[in-house]
C-alpha cells in the first residue's frame, strides 16, 4: 500500500511539472509569434556628399550596426552603395523605424534621410553577371500595392532575358508609393527597356549600386 502510493504521489508531482513545463512552453510560443508579428521590413537610405561615399567606408560603418544592432532589436540583412551619388540604401528587420536609427545613431552617427515600411517578393538566384542595379519609382501614396507591383514583377520575369537582366528582388512602400527593385544586368538601359516593354512603367532613376551584407 506504502509502495503504491508513493508510485501515485510521485505521478503527480510528475504531472503537475509537466503541466507548468507545457504552459511555460505554450507562453514563450505565443509571445514569439507576437514579437515575430510586430517585425517589419525597412529600407533607410542615406544621402551623403555625391564622390567621397566608398563602399569600404559604408562595409565598416555596416559592421558597426551589426555590433549594436541586438541591443534595439533590429536585425541589418543587405545594404546598396551608389559610390557616385553618395547614396546608400539598408534593408533590415524590426519593430520599427525608431529602432533602426537608434542603432544607426549609437553605432556611427550617420542618421537616414529617409526610411520605407516596405513588403517584398520572392528572391531570385544571384547569378553574378552584370552590375547590381536599383530603379526606383516615386508613384506617389496611395497609388501602389504590393498586388500590383507582384504583376509587374512577373511581367518584368517574363521579358528580363531578351535584355540580359536577371531580376532580383524588389520592395515596396504602399503608404509613399515608392518601389525599389534590384536586378543584374550589363547597363542601366537594359533595366529600362525591360520595365518598359513588360508593363510600360519607367522608374524615376536608376542607381548602379555596390551590395554588401
Amino acid at each position: 500500500m506504502k509502495t503504491f502510493v508513493k508510485v501515485l504521489f510521485t505521478a503527480s508531482i510528475y504531472s503537475i511539472i509537466s503541466f507548468h513545463l507545457f504552459a511555460q512552453s505554450g507562453q514563450a510560443s505565443i509571445s514569439s509569434q507576437s514579437f515575430e508579428g510586430n517585425r517589419h521590413l525597412y529600407i533607410d537610405v542615406h544621402q551623403l556628399q555625391p564622390g567621397k561615399v566608398k563602399f569600404e567606408g559604408v562595409a565598416e560603418a555596416h559592421a558597426k550596426d551589426l555590433a549594436v544592432q541586438s541591443k534595439y532589436g533590429v536585425q541589418f540583412l543587405k545594404y546598396w552603395v551608389d559610390e557616385q551619388k553618395g547614396l546608400v540604401y539598408c534593408l533590415s528587420s524590426a519593430s520599427d523605424s525608431a529602432s533602426i536609427r537608434k542603432t544607426h545613431a549609437e553605432a556611427h552617427g550617420l542618421l537616414p534621410a529617409y526610411t520605407y515600411q516596405v513588403t517584398d517578393g520572392p528572391e531570385a538566384i544571384i547569378h553574378g553577371k552584370g552590375e547590381f542595379y536599383l530603379d526606383v519609382y516615386e508613384l506617389g501614396a496611395g497609388k501602389v500595392t504590393a498586388k500590383d507591383v507582384a504583376a509587374a514583377h512577373e511581367k518584368d520575369l517574363a521579358v528580363q532575358q531578351k535584355y540580359g537582366v536577371n531580376f532580383i528582388n524588389y520592395w515596396v512602400d504602399e503608404n509613399s508609393g515608392t518601389v525599389m527593385c534590384l536586378s543584374e544586368a550589363k547597363n542601366s538601359t537594359s533595366v529600362i527597356h525591360t520595365h518598359k516593354e513588360a508593363h510600360g512603367l519607367v522608374p524615376a532613376y536608376v542607381l548602379k549600386v555596390k551590395q554588401g551584407e
